[in-house]
């Protein structure tokens, strides 16, 4: 349940935030005629969002009658779901700095064509987060519970709840954070949570007959980590780690976690400095330029 709120929280943060630079652009901008057709386009990719969740597990609980489809179904779910977490945790560093400025020149732009371009302009900008949400949450639910139970659907809801009420209070000022160490530390504790998908997704495969080596374990530490246990079951809900993996699991969550971990942790290059001015060669000193005179409203010289 751990895993499913922390992906609530830091997809549904990501969400608000989105909505909450539109929101706060057009009320400073008087605009708030407009707000109606941002929560329009915002509802609209929620619902798709749903719509698109319920699929997922409607193709998996009652189209797909044969065991081995439905494995080979849940693997393929989550191998894409890695890329998604890998990608948006990336793009997220990347992009944090200036996220708010192409929002607002894109939402400009979408005012000056109309309410429609407004409303589909908000729709593109969470509808991403909504389809990564839901395609994440199904992976990570099958890999921790095998999707029984609600315990998984309340707690990606409560993560979405709390994600909204930061974003609320941090867009009334009542609450600041560190949003570089929030997205820092949520993104390290994805990255673990998508390599336990991943190994989940290989284990699919080595049960839908694609990859061998099924019951070839890599060890069983059953005695140590008894999964009737409280940490046990934390460890492999959250992680999915368990006491006999097979070898090529515990190779692919390796491979992932390990490499993915260092270069998202690694603090990026610095940007360059401009290149200082070429200072004059020769005796003579440089002859300061004549000062450009000021223009006038009329755009004519002074």
């Amino acid at each position: 349940m751990f895993a499913t709120y922390l992906i609530g929280l830091r997809e549904g943060l990501e969400a608000t935030l989105v909505v909450s630079i539109l929101v706060a652009f057009l009320v400073k901008s008087q605009r708030r005629d407009r707000l109606p057709q941002v929560w329009v386009g915002v509802g609209s990719a929620v619902v798709l969002s749903v719509f698109f969740g319920w699929l997922i597990e409607y193709t998996s609980t009652s189209l797909l009658a044969r065991s081995e489809d439905r494995e080979l179904f849940e693997a393929v779910t989550s191998v894409a779901a890695v890329v998604f977490v890998t990608w948006m945790i990336f793009w997220m560093r990347k992009a944090a700095r200036t996220i708010a400025g192409e929002l607002r020149g894109k939402l400009t732009e979408a005012l000056a064509v109309g309410s429609l371009a407004v409303a589909g302009m908000s729709f593109l900008a969470v509808i991403r987060e909504g389809l990564e949400t839901a395609l994440i949450f199904y992976s990570a639910a099958q890999s921790a519970a095998g999707g029984a139970g609600r315990g998984p659907l309340l707690a990606l809801l409560g993560g979405i709840a709390t994600a909204v009420v930061i974003g609320f209070l941090l867009y009334r000022s009542a609450l600041k954070i560190n949003l570089s160490k929030f997205f820092t530390w949520t993104g390290a504790l994805l990255i673990l949570v998508a390599a336990g998908i991943l190994k989940y997704g290989v284990h699919d495969f080595q049960e839908a007959g694609v990859l061998p080596g099924l019951n070839n374990l890599a060890f069983d530490i059953t005695s140590v980590l008894d999964p009737s246990t409280w940490y046990a079951a934390l460890l492999g809900g959250m992680f999915n780690i368990t006491a006999t993996p097979s070898v090529l699991e515990m190779v692919a969550w390796v491979a992932y976690a390990v490499p993915v971990l260092v270069l998202f942790l690694r603090k990026p290059a610095a940007p360059a400095k401009p290149a200082a001015p070429a200072t004059p060669t020769g005796n003579a000193e440089a002859t300061p330029a004549a000062p450009v005179p000021p223009v006038t409203d009329a755009g004519q010289r002074a």
